[in-house]
Formats: C-alpha cells, sequence, structure tokens
C-alpha cells in the first residue's frame, strides 16, 4: 500500500449470531479518497462489516480506526461517517431542500451556508428545480441521487454505501454507476460500496474485496482481481470462466501440463510464488473471452486445443456466445466479438463440429 493517509483500518474484525459467524477475522485498510467495493454474494458479511464500520451493530472481536482514531465502540452519532441504503431513506414529509438540508441544520450551519451548499449538490446531480419536490414525486434514481447529497453535504470521512442501485431497473443503474464514479472523485470523499454485483464492482472500484462465508479472499484492483484470481471462487464468482479439473503432468520452467480425464492435456501458467508439483491436483481457469472458435482445425503451434460440438449460440449483439460440448459431461463457454460477417463465425451454427484453441498463458492454474 502506498504512503497515502489511510482513512479506515479494520483489524481482526469478528461477529458472531449465535453458532454463525458472520465476519471472521477480517483486516483491511482503506486510502484517503478511495473508491472501495466490499463484493460477494449473500450471506458473505460484506453488510455485517459495514454496519459494524457505521457503529450499527458492536463487534465481537477487533477494532475499527477512522482517521488513526478507534471508533470500535463509539456510537453512529458520534462517527464521522454517514451511510446510503438501498430503500433511500428519505423524509416523506420533506421536500428535496429540507431533506438536503436536514445534517446541516442539525449541525447548525447558517443558512445562507445551506442554501449555497444544496444548490450546489443538486446542480452536481442534475436534479435543478427539484427543490420543491416530494419524495413521492421522484423516481428512483431521482431518489438515490438525493439521498447521496444528503449523505454528502456534511462532508464526513467516510460514507458506506449498502447496494444503493439494487432496487433500480439496469439502464438507470448503470448510468448511476457512472454519475457515482465521478462524485465520488469530485468530492474526494472515501467511499465503501457493498455489492453482490461482480460488474457493478468491477466497473466502479478503485480495489475490492472478494468475500465470502464471512472471510476476505482476495483484495486488489479490478483488473488484477478479474485476471490473476488467487483461487478457484474468485476465478468463479467474477465474472465468467471455464474450468478444467486434473493433475499435473510436468512442470518446465513457469509452465505446467495438466492431465485433464478424457479430455486431454493442456498447457497452463499459475500465479508467481505459487507452488505446483507434479502429481498435484489442479484446476485451469481460462475466461471465455480469452477462447477462439473455428470450424476448421487451427494450426496453431504450441496451442491448446480441443474438438467438440455447438451444443448453442446466443448472439448479444457486440459478440456471440457458443457453447460447446466437448465431453458427455462437459461444456465450454467462449466468447467472440461480432466483427464482420465475413467472418468464419458467422457461419457457425448448432451442431456444427468446432475446435476450441487458447494460448497455454491464457490458463490459469489455481492450486486450492
Amino acid at each position: 500500500m502506498s504512503n497515502r493517509e489511510i482513512t479506515l483500518e479494520v483489524r481482526e474484525l469478528t461477529k458472531r449470531f449465535g453458532s454463525l459467524v458472520a465476519v471472521d477475522h477480517v483486516s483491511f485498510e482503506i486510502r484517503r479518497g478511495e473508491f472501495f467495493s466490499l463484493l460477494g454474494p449473500s450471506g458473505s458479511g460484506k453488510t455485517t462489516i459495514l454496519r459494524m464500520v457505521g457503529g450499527l451493530l458492536t463487534p465481537d472481536e477487533g477494532q475499527v480506526f477512522l482517521g488513526g482514531k478507534d471508533i470500535t465502540f463509539d456510537p453512529p452519532e458520534k462517527r464521522d461517517v454517514n451511510i446510503v441504503f438501498q430503500n433511500y431513506a428519505l423524509f416523506p414529509h420533506l421536500n428535496v431542500y429540507d431533506n438536503v438540508a436536514f445534517g446541516p441544520r442539525r449541525h447548525r450551519w447558517p443558512e445562507a451556508k445551506i442554501r449555497e451548499e444544496v444548490t450546489r449538490l443538486l446542480e452536481m446531480v442534475h436534479l435543478t428545480g427539484y427543490e420543491q419536490k416530494y419524495p413521492r414525486q421522484l423516481s428512483g434514481g431521482e431518489k438515490q441521487r438525493v439521498a447521496l447529497i444528503r449523505a454528502l453535504i456534511t462532508r464526513p470521512q467516510l460514507l458506506l454505501l449498502d447496494e444503493p442501485l439494487g432496487a433500480l431497473d439496469l439502464k438507470i443503474r448503470q448510468s448511476l454507476q457512472l454519475e457515482l464514479v465521478d462524485i465520488q472523485e469530485e468530492t474526494g470523499i472515501t467511499f465503501i460500496y457493498v455489492t453482490h454485483d461482480q460488474s457493478e464492482a468491477l466497473t466502479m472500484a478503485d480495489r475490492l474485496a472478494v468475500m465470502d462465508k464471512g472471510r476476505v479472499l482476495q483484495i486488489g484492483d479490478p483488473k488484477t482481481i478479474y485476471e490473476q484470481p488467487q483461487n478457484r471462487f474468485v476465478a468463479h464468482f467474477i465474472g465468467n470462466t471455464n474450468m478444467l479439473e486434473g493433475k499435473v503432468a510436468a512442470v518446465e520452467g513457469q509452465d505446467v501440463r495438466v492431465r485433464v480425464p478424457k479430455l486431454g492435456e493442456f498447457w497452463g501458467r499459475p500465479l508467481d510464488g505459487a507452488d505446483v508439483r507434479p502429481g498435484q491436483s489442479v484446476t485451469m481457469s481460462i475466461r471465455p473471452e480469452k477462447m477462439r472458435i473455428s470450424r476448421q482445425e487451427p494450426e496453431r503451434p504450441g496451442y491448446n486445443k480441443i474438438a467438440g460440438v455447438v451444443e448453442d449460440l446466443i448472439y448479444v449483439g457486440v459478440s456471440t456466445e457458443f457453447i460447446v460440448r466437448v465431453s458427455p459431461v462437459k461444456t465450454l463457454r467462449i466468447f467472440a466479438q461480432n466483427i464482420s460477417r465475413e467472418d468464419d463465425l458467422w457461419q457457425i451454427t448448432w451442431d456444427d463440429p468446432v475446435w476450441v484453441y487458447w494460448r497455454p498463458e491464457r490458463s490459469l492454474v489455481l492450486v486450492e
């Protein structure tokens, strides 16, 4: 981690609900001004962490530091932290202006300063002219914008966002993702964003922590998490991937030859520093967009290749997804970009015999 000032530090944070360990000795640091995402499936512990950081839950073990100060047992109102929820939590009896002004008025700001800041923030989220509207008159996206600037106006050290876009439709959600990134960069406030949506986290976060069963499995920037997952769960959970299970047949420098039952032998590479030995059980992970498909056997020396039959294909505009059966119990997914109608890909259809091939370095060998 760089020498930039640390806004939040979580040390060995643990929370139990009866016999369930919801958060299991989690530690991480977040830099000032960073957009950090907690990503994982339902029940992975991400929202429980958010609530402990916000003071809504008390940890059973561990500590929370904000700006270097231990706030583990401070009540929510004593923390320089605000929270944005999925359900907006706007005051229905207050108009937009008064909703946004609520926090500054509690802090006894002068009305002139409040008016200046509310006007500026409404302009930032493209809601100028909405001052006198009530929550019931707003769309879901508009409500979430109001909830966001209401949480930002007092400029907390840390803003916690608990799946704030989850209730919105796809188009609005995608638009607000980009707006949130712009707002975070403009304000410079540190964001912690909880989501179960992998594409959302990859699109928005500077760094993300992938969680499962109360533990953090990997922390890194989006490219590292996607291209270099440290284990099978992360590879499978982030995006799409093809998994081939087998045993190591040989290790030659940084390359590993894996024998996959009933499919053959394929070359791949482990992560730097991974301990890979002959006879070891491993999983090869190959992203669908890293694979190629052809009607003819490819003349590509050194490439991995396997024959199969097209079981299904899905046209999605910019690309076509091919489902290729390569054995009675195994299919592979291949994403091929739609570039030209003269391309060989346009000739491939259901039940066609095909070849799937890919470069050895596109096969990530996972040892756990």
